[in-house]
């Protein structure tokens, strides 16, 4: 399978009138489309995309919520040869105008709909635009009557021909376009067949696609294997709980934010029945045994799921091991993955062997190996073409033998399986010189019972953490449940926090030990549209808010 291209034609042969996407729209109805019916309407979106006047290497602006239209874009573009360049929603104005300078794009392909994005609040009001649901709506009176013979004609791209770029979060500084060929993702989900056995997948998505992740598993392996894909574009906890039952999913690619939050309702509902004991000692019960006899046991817990859950994948961050041991305890296999936007693929845990607190090994074909100074480097097929015109920038991503540095840093145990430090610009170095990952510490307050935090140096040697507040149940990113904290925590808050400190202490070592904690005034911390953590902001504000001592 040279291009993504054939395993979307190979698919829609394979599986023709099999439902491969759908949406569930506000008023709780579902439409879909078929494999076929997906290639269909990706060819009409290629013949548009050329009508337009656009020419193989173009780049156009891809921006709106999960809908069928948009992989129908995506695999438009591939066809017209052209590359895309996905908008997040969550993208800060000045990143978004960053990018469309820094791609040189020449038109926007817009989504509609009450949650689709607004170009005149980013400056793109003029911009050269088409409606994502115009772009592979049916054939009109524009199409010459052979137009399928022509696109036939066309020429069909090659395996190493770059497709997408997505540009980086921008932590720190400029965004840049990470530039991706149809080989690096084909090497990547080929990896997934290594970690994912061969099962029906129906599939609930509610992670952005302009992310690669989604993209790569819940788009394009998920199409190889003939998946149901459902897209939620609501981020009610009730709609998505509802769509997961109506669709009877086996299968979600989830954050472990989101993972938490499913958990946090399933044992609110426990709690409300007044089964809290005997559920604890059915789960105490049903560790020793296989998974199906423990979906078994908690029948009544997965007929409110749609009765087929069967697999959760999580990355992007800390999974504690007590959140993957509870979902398995009822049967649900979680999976932890760890990699990066410029590998396609990195390690991950498989369904045959998912132990707690790793993330796994680097599946066929990722090559991965640890510096001496105990960053993360990777090779093979999977690692990226280089940064869109930046070969300063990519030439600093490798090592002279050509080794993508991550900028993570991890360890491997004695059987091999990988586990992650943070960030090496993100380390602590002690006076006494001891070397300080702040994930280390975060993750141990994140088993305290602390939902988030950032660790950080205020004055040598001085370890303080900066905490949000207990949330109510919510999904990442929308902070309605909570309230902004603009005076003291109260004495009970207070407390708590204080207590997972102490617990978290506990766990860590003399010098990796926190001396004080600060609360974070607002709902959450400032993000990036991947939901990482602005770091340089809470720093800022640290520096001049007063910490709360341990009591």
């Amino acid at each position: 399978m040279g291009t993504l291209l054939d395993l979307l034609e190979t698919s829609a042969a394979r599986y023709a009138h099999k439902p491969a996407l759908g949406l569930r729209r506000d008023d709780g109805t579902v439409w879909h489309w078929s494999y076929a019916e997906l290639l269909r309407r990706s060819r009409i979106a290629a013949w548009r995309l050329r009508a337009l006047g656009l020419q193989p290497g173009d780049r156009i602006l891809t921006w709106s919520p999960s809908t069928p239209a948009l992989p129908a874009a995506y695999f438009g573009a591939m066809y017209a040869r052209l590359i895309f360049v996905p908008l997040d929603a969550r993208m800060a104005p000045d990143t978004i105008t960053r990018i469309v300078e820094r791609s040189g794009a020449v038109r926007l392909v817009l989504g509609t709909g009450r949650d689709a994005p607004d170009p005149s609040e980013v400056g793109l009001e003029r911009f050269p635009t088409t409606l994502l649901e115009d772009l592979s709506a049916e054939p009109d009176a524009t199409f010459p009557a052979d137009w399928e013979a022509q696109l036939g004609a066309w020429g069909r791209p090659a395996d190493g021909e770059v497709f997408e770029l997505i540009f980086t979060s921008g932590t720190t500084g400029s965004p840049k376009g990470v530039m991706l060929a149809h080989d690096n993702v084909l090497a990547g989900v080929a990896s997934f067949h290594r970690i994912i056995n061969p099962m029906e997948h129906r599939l609930v998505s509610l992670l952005p696609l302009s992310h690669l992740l989604e993209q790569a598993v819940c788009l394009f392996y998920a199409l190889e294997v003939g998946a149901d894909i459902l897209y939620v574009r609501s981020r009610n906890p009730r709609v998505i709980f509802s769509a997961m039952t109506e669709h009877r999913v086996t299968t979600m690619l989830l954050v472990p934010q989101v993972v938490d939050l499913f958990w946090s309702a399933i044992e609110r509902e426990v709690e409300k029945e007044g089964r809290t004991a005997s559920f604890n000692r059915l789960r105490a019960v049903a560790r020793r045994l296989p998974m199906p006899a423990r979906r078994a046991l908690f029948r009544s817990v997965h007929a409110r799921l749609g009765g087929g859950l069967r697999l959760f994948a999580t990355a992007g961050a800390f999974l504690p091991p007590a959140l993957q041991q509870a979902w398995e305890d009822l049967g649900v296999i979680v999976l932890q993955g760890y990699g990066a936007t410029e590998t396609a693929a990195g390690s991950c845990t498989t369904m045959n062997d998912h132990p707690l607190g790793c993330v796994g090994w680097p599946p066929e074909p990722v090559k991965m190996r640890i510096a001496g100074d105990g960053e993360i480097l990777f090779a093979g097929p999977t690692v990226f073409k280089g940064y869109w015109q930046d070969p300063a920038a990519t030439a600093d991503a490798l090592t002279p033998d050509g080794w993508y540095r991550s900028g993570d840093l991890g360890a491997l145990d004695a059987r091999g399986r990988l586990h992650l430090h943070g960030r090496k610009k993100d380390i602590i170095v002690l006076p006494n010189g001891f070397n300080v990952f702040p994930e280390d510490i975060e993750n141990a307050l994140r088993v305290a019972g602390i939902r988030d935090s950032v660790a950080l140096e205020t004055r040598p040697g001085r370890i303080e953490a900066v905490v949000l507040a207990p949330q109510t149940h919510a999904v990442p990113g929308d902070p309605s449940a909570v309230p902004a904290l603009n005076s003291a925590p109260p004495e009970a808050m207070r407390a708590a926090i204080d207590a997972a400190v102490r617990a978290a202490n506990a766990a860590l070592g003399p010098n990796q030990r926190i001396a004080g904690w600060r609360l974070w005034p607002e709902a959450d911390f400032p993000r990036t549209h991947t939901f990482k953590v602005r770091r340089d902001r809470v720093r800022a504000w640290a520096a001049v808010d007063q910490e709360l001592p341990l009591r």
